[in-house]
């Protein structure tokens, strides 16, 4: 698709401009947002593999409580766990869902590494049944792929695995 091929290219000019790591990612955030009108919250968690917690880095939407979620718990943490990107087509239909909106009727999880090691997770939620397609799928497994073989080793760095964040864009 036109559109995924243009987003990838201005997606790959960000991660290789000067801005830093964080700037980039907010950057990320919200192109990805602008692609998919039916999402209701698009954002990033970082791994702490040490603590086996997820820390909610930058993301746009409504500000949630879920700044740190156990791997395990959830779909985010369901994919900490797996390291497989997950889709959930009806997150009332998933027994491991945690509401973090009454508007979230899908969502798409995908974990994101440098080299061998699971560092972050992109995680979108939609206010429409079955929102995302193969493709779709396949699109941000590659923005994912692109974040991890750019930046990726930067995403282990104290600065996004200890803190939690509640800046929004």
């Amino acid at each position: 698709m036109k559109q995924h091929e243009e987003s990838l290219a201005a997606i790959r000019q960000i991660l290789n401009s000067d801005a830093n790591t964080e700037s980039k990612l907010t950057q990320i955030v919200s192109m990805v947002n602008s692609n998919y009108p039916k999402c209701i919250w698009v954002g990033f968690y970082f791994m702490n593999h040490e603590t086996q917690m997820l820390h909610l880095g930058p993301y746009i939407g409504t500000a949630t409580e879920h700044t740190i979620i156990p791997f395990g718990k959830g779909i985010c943490g369901q994919v900490a766990v797996s390291g497989e990107t997950y889709v959930a087509d009806n997150v009332q239909e998933e027994s491991n869902y945690i509401a973090c909106s009454l508007g979230v009727q899908a969502e798409i999880v995908v974990p994101i590494y440098d080299k061998e090691v699971l560092v972050a997770q992109l995680d979108i939620d939609s206010n429409t049944l079955s929102a995302f397609t193969d493709v779709d799928r396949m699109f941000l497994e590659e923005v994912c792929r692109e974040i991890g073989n750019t930046i990726g080793n930067e995403m282990h760095l104290p600065s996004f695995v200890a803190q939690e964040r509640s800046n929004s864009v």
